[in-house]
């Protein structure tokens, strides 16, 4: 089978993502995901959501809510003092941000091979919504 879109599908793409869920609770996500990476980087709960677009609240949701899911923090702070506080990523988090990202890529070949079936049914955009 032939991995070329369709003509008349050319712009559409077939998108898996893995979520973890924990009872009703999204444990890890994407969005999660990209937040980890965020405060990797930056050192900072505030400075990862300002880059990723987030409220400061909404940030500040979904670090509790991974730590809330999890054993031991993903997410570790420190409080102020001369320096000012920080964030890091706990020997956890870093463990379970890596084998998320290597469970996406699964996913993602996966998808690459399964969307041909897929792709007939599929128009090449949504419809409006209709309410």
């Amino acid at each position: 089978m032939s991995n070329k879109p369709h003509k008349h599908l050319a712009g559409s793409h077939l998108k898996v993502q893995a979520r973890l869920m924990l009872d009703e609770e999204i444990a890890f996500g994407p969005g999660k995901a990209d937040l980890l990476d965020a405060i990797h980087a930056t050192g900072s709960i505030s400075a990862a959501g300002k880059q990723l677009g987030m409220s400061y609240r909404r940030t500040w949701m979904l670090v509790d809510s991974m730590n809330r899911c999890f054993q031991q923090p993903l997410v570790e702070t420190a409080t102020g003092g001369a320096k000012g506080g920080g964030s890091q990523l706990s020997a956890l988090g870093v463990e379970v941000l890596k084998h998320y990202r290597e469970l996406q890529a699964a996913i993602d070949l996966v998808t690459r091979e399964h969307f041909p079936v897929f792709q007939p049914w599929l128009r090449s955009s949504p419809l409006p919504a209709t309410a």
